[in-house]
């Protein structure tokens, strides 16, 4: 079974129906390398589907993120960008100065996470987000 199909029978499975557009949502994540917006997966499923609604790209991603196929985060632009998790886990340094990215291990992260649920009995969605701050060259400027 392609990860595809695995996918679309998971959300079957869910309860969810299996429309074309929501197929045609779901490739387009699961093809994208990378960070994607909703409005870039919008461009993309009306290549083929021109009828496509925006709130039917919204709830499908809050679909696919509940059942924690996908990840939202804010890197900063005003606009959330999704991720397929299959991908591995990373998280990223967003500079408030220069904008530079850097990626962030999810080492660092997952020590948060252990933490916070031995100190809290708190299980946190740590799957993929930003910190903000400066990078090490804006902070010596």
């Amino acid at each position: 079974m392609s990860c595809e199909n695995a996918t679309a029978q998971a959300l079957k499975d869910s309860g969810h129906r299996l429309t074309p557009q929501r197929l045609m949502i779901l490739s387009a994540v699961r093809h994208t390398n990378g960070h994607v917006t909703a409005a870039q997966i919008m461009r993309e499923v009306r290549e083929g589907y021109p009828y496509i609604d925006a709130s039917t790209v919204y709830r499908t991603l809050g679909v696919l993120k509940k059942m924690r196929l996908v990840s939202e985060t804010n890197m900063g632009s005003g606009e959330s960008v999704y991720e397929w998790i299959d991908q591995s886990r990373h998280h990223h340094l967003i500079c408030k100065s220069c904008g530079g990215v850097t990626l962030l291990e999810d080492r660092y992260v997952a020590s948060v996470g252990a933490d916070v649920m031995t100190d809290h009995g708190f299980q946190a969605d740590l799957d993929h987000f930003a910190i903000f701050g400066l990078c090490a060259s804006c902070v010596e400027d």
